[in-house]
């Protein structure tokens, strides 16, 4: 995912997370998912398409559409009133390749990414259980871990890979993955309260 991208994704998925805690509306948070998802979709389509059969820009490039369409889905269910299970079975989906993403990373040296990929499929998979199962209590708990993963998993390496400052170890991936169980435990807690029916990740 190349850094400008990956920046506007922490964007959005903090724009998402204050949508679950419902501070603002679905239709608010539509034109961000709509300017991302076109990003995510048109980005890797280039990518692919001058990759020239290099499989490495193939694989990483494939892996944008996995957001790139969420983005789109969640901005379309915002437009059109649409429910939001399909969203939510495709989330499992999401989720699914993400893990596997994950494997992929770690096994081409990627270390922190291995932590971050996990992380994603641990939000996608709440957004499966929010919109498929309709498991609304989760509401709360869910935006509260977009906001996070949005400046955490996203807005930050962004950043920092922008400035030349990102560094990736086996070290600093242990630590991401202390810190994301601790943040997790502290973002639960707070996030007990019962949220609002969600119709969108």
């Amino acid at each position: 995912m190349s850094d400008v991208g990956l920046l506007f994704v922490g964007a959005v998925l903090i724009i998402n997370g204050v949508m679950l805690l419902g501070t603002i509306t679905d239709k608010a948070a539509a034109p961000l998912n709509f300017f991302v998802g076109v990003l995510q979709v048109v980005t890797p389509t280039f990518l692919i398409m001058t990759a020239d059969g290099d499989r490495a820009i193939i694989a990483g490039a494939a892996g944008l559409y996995l957001f790139g369409f969420t983005y789109l889905w969640v901005g379309i269910n915002a437009a059109t009133g649409w429910p939001g299970e399909g969203l939510g079975w495709f989330s499992l989906f999401v989720a699914a390749a993400a893990v596997g993403y994950a494997i992929y990373t770690w096994q081409t040296g990627g270390r922190v990414f291995t932590v971050i990929w996990l992380a994603w499929a641990l939000l996608w998979f709440l957004f499966f259980l929010l919109l498929a199962l309709g498991r609304t209590r989760l509401s709360r708990f869910t935006g509260l871990v977009a906001i996070a993963e949005g400046v955490l998993t996203a807005a930050v390496p962004a950043a920092l890979a922008l400035t030349g400052l990102w560094r990736d170890s086996t070290g600093a991936a242990l630590i991401a993955a202390v810190l994301a169980v601790v943040a997790l435990a502290v973002l639960w807690w707070a996030g007990r309260v019962p949220g609002r029916p969600a119709s969108a990740a």
